[in-house]
């Protein structure tokens, strides 16, 4: 059976001698990959040996291994000998994709600093959030985030590194062009010595519901996520070898379509960093469109396409998704937040051959989790995989009350790829970190094969007289009806029920569906106390975060302001 022959391949794959070995720490009983690079630096520097092969293309921009290099080490040079900055200290970067996102980062790992991406959609207070929180000693962004923080950024004379400045355009005297910079001469580096613990990312999170919290990652534990994404790699290739000869008898070079934004884990470390490794080329969308990434991915002949479930839904929605424009693409993978069935079901379907997958992540655990691909991605698509081998999984109460397989309950996660602490706030750490793991605040299930499933976030659990309803349950199963594109379930109090359930969806059908038509949808498919008190139409999207998840606060103000 194909299921004994992939646990074999895992096996062979972490065991002795494996560039993926495994191993485990005596004193903490955590396990951990042997041969991961001991920091970031260390694993950065690997891209050095693709040398003049194409990495960035981003509108007229082409930039080769070497290309990039160059300007990265300029920029090092420039931060440490004319601003000053040293180990330890951090360095913002606010701006959306584009190749100086990407220098400024690695630039920023030369110097021993740490480099805290912000949300590049963000408004202003959560951009000036970030700045201030984090301490943040040099800004690097674009001319659209100075205009958002100019006051700010004046006022505390902090110095900025802007991007996409004309020559001769006037700045403000903290203010100096990246471009600029980047010519300047190669200075020398002071000699600098990394330890695995030492703090190399401030990442926040999404912050749907309350102000982000600054996520602190060490080297190690990125290196470790890093390495476990290789792993997955590695596995999906040994155990879906007809899919991956397919890739390799087309002869495209392999060629990521990038859409997802690089202050979030999905496009920071699955994206950038492997495909700095790995020496893959990298297309930079600014922002998503999505027949501007059709136009891309026919052009470039992109290989693959990792993205938002919402992102996936337009890109299979297009009627240029069955024609030759998509011929390239033999990858197609999800993250970042929850994917309805009929989506996971379309992929495998439209793209027979392709190599889909999804995994499980938080930007606590460094996007790591569990994942699934290939051929296993198409024997348990809902799944989000098998735990990866260095990440112990636990559904229950709390990490020393285990649930029996199916029965679902809170993810506890530990792994050696988990944050250090939320930056500056110990009674926030303490109460996601306890003894080791990690409380995820998700809902899933492992079953009797070990495959991990989700079912809903903990606070998305709606309590109904006692019954709780599980919102992404109710999400999925009127995504299944003809018309309906994208829906949010939640509560509200009752005084009679304690919580009553509200589903707001938009429909792409003229007319939407009725309250009665969809009530009759669910009630024929779930059990009738799952059935919505309170169904409203939306013409326009949902508001959705930068990870593609939905943002329910921001739901509920658009219906009580309609």
């Amino acid at each position: 059976m194909k299921l004994e022959q992939w646990r074999k391949a895992w096996q062979q794959l972490i065991g002795p001698g494996s560039p993926y070995e495994v191993v485990t720490s005596p004193n903490v009983n955590l396990r951990y990959f042997r041969h991961a690079p001991p920091n970031l630096l260390d694993a950065i520097d690997a891209g050095r040996v693709h040398g003049d092969r194409e990495f960035l293309v981003w509108e007229q921009e082409r930039l080769t291994f070497a290309g990039f290099f160059d300007q990265v080490d300029r920029l090092a040079a420039q931060l440490s000998q004319r601003f000053a900055v040293k180990q330890g200290d951090r360095v913002a970067i606010a701006m959306r994709n584009q190749p100086a996102w990407l220098v400024a980062f690695v630039a920023v790992q030369r110097c021993g600093a740490v480099c805290v991406p912000l949300n590049s959609w963000g408004l202003r207070d959560e951009l000036f959030h970030g700045l201030q929180d984090s301490g943040a000693q040099v800004l690097v962004c674009d001319e659209q985030r100075l205009r958002l923080l100019a006051g700010d950024v004046l006022n505390d004379g902090l110095v900025s590194i802007v991007v996409g400045v004309q020559e001769g355009q006037t700045l403000a005297p903290n203010c100096q062009r990246f471009e600029a910079l980047i010519k300047a001469p190669v200075l020398a580096l002071p000699a600098i010595t990394i330890d695995p613990d030492d703090p190399a990312l401030i990442l926040y999170t999404s912050g749907t519901t309350s102000r982000a919290k600054g996520v602190l990652s060490s080297h190690r534990a990125i290196c470790q996520a890093l390495t476990a994404l290789e792993f997955q790699s590695a596995f999906c290739a040994v155990s879906s070898p007809e899919r991956i000869q397919a890739v390799i008898d087309s002869g495209l070079a392999p060629t990521n379509l990038m859409a997802v934004p690089l202050f979030h884990v999905s496009g920071l470390h699955a994206q950038f960093l492997l495909a700095l490794r790995s020496g893959r080329r990298l297309l930079l969308m600014y922002k998503w469109d999505v027949d501007k990434a059709f136009d891309l991915i026919r052009d470039e002949r992109c290989t693959q396409f990792n993205g938002a479930p919402v992102m996936m839904q337009q890109l299979l929605g297009s009627p240029r998704f069955d024609s030759t424009d998509s011929d390239s693409l033999y990858g197609l993978g999800l993250g970042g937040a929850l994917a309805p069935s009929r989506l996971l079901a379309q992929i495998s379907k439209r793209k027979p051959k392709a190599i889909g997958g999804s995994g499980y992540g938080l930007t606590e655990s460094n996007g790591i989790g569990a994942a699934v691909g290939g051929d296993q991605f198409v024997y348990k698509p809902d799944s989000v995989g098998w735990p990866l081998p260095i990440v112990d999984v636990c559904i229950g109460p709390d990490p020393y009350s285990p649930l029996p397989a199916g029965q679902s309950g809170l993810i506890w996660l530990r792994s050696p790829t988990l944050m250090s602490a939320y930056w500056r706030l110990p009674e926030a750490s303490a109460q996601t970190l306890q003894d080791g793991w990690l409380d995820t605040g998700d809902i899933g299930l492992l079953d009797d094969e070990g495959f991990l499933y989700i079912t809903d976030r903990a606070k998305d659990l709606i309590n109904r007289a006692g019954e709780k309803i599980s919102a992404s349950e109710v999400e999925s199963c009127i995504c299944e009806m003809p018309g309906v594109v994208e829906a949010a379930a939640f509560a509200v109090a009752d005084e009679e029920l304690g919580e009553r359930l509200v589903l707001v969806l938009r429909s792409e059908l003229d007319p939407a569906p009725t309250r009665e038509q969809v009530c009759a949808f669910i009630g024929q498919r779930l059990a009738a106390y799952k059935v919505p008190a309170e169904v409203h139409g939306f013409h326009e999207p949902l508001p959705r975060n930068a990870s593609g998840k939905l943002i329910k606060a921001q739901i509920r103000e658009l219906l009580v302001s309609a």
